[in-house]
């Protein structure tokens, strides 16, 4: 299972990672390898505002579907469109060129709140046992 140092986690297996002054969010690699192999991600609208802990979109996998939800409150400034064509790309790659959303975080702050890659670690330990 790989773990990205520099993103932040929530316990529902989302990551957000900053970038100058928007956070990227995108599934962890626990929760890709957990869901199966990809097949479709629902994404939504540039300029939509969520507050953190909504849930943003949905990932459908060949066993089930899953709801995504915010890391961090804020507004939609992109979704990953390659994703349309190429869902798979989250399996492959969780952490770059399978991110989903980048955000103008609300409330930059909530990103110190979420779990450490560490910590992070940990609670999935926790869950395989």
């Amino acid at each position: 299972m790989n773990f990205d140092t520099n993103a932040r986690y929530l316990e529902s297996h989302e990551w957000a990672r900053k970038d100058d002054d928007l956070i990227v969010c995108g599934v962890s690699d626990y929760a890709q390898d957990s869901l199966g192999d990809i097949v479709f991600v629902e994404l939504p609208e540039v300029g939509s505002s969520f507050k953190k802990g909504d849930a943003f979109g949905v990932v459908e996998s060949v066993k089930a579907a899953s709801d995504v939800y915010m890391p961090v409150g804020g507004e939609v400034v992109e979704t990953n469109s390659d994703l349309e064509d190429s869902p798979e790309t989250v399996n492959s790659d969780p952490f770059g060129a399978g991110w989903l959303i980048k955000v103008k975080p609300s409330s930059p702050e909530e990103l110190e709140a979420l779990l450490s890659a560490d910590d992070y670690k940990k609670f999935t330990e926790g869950l395989e046992s």
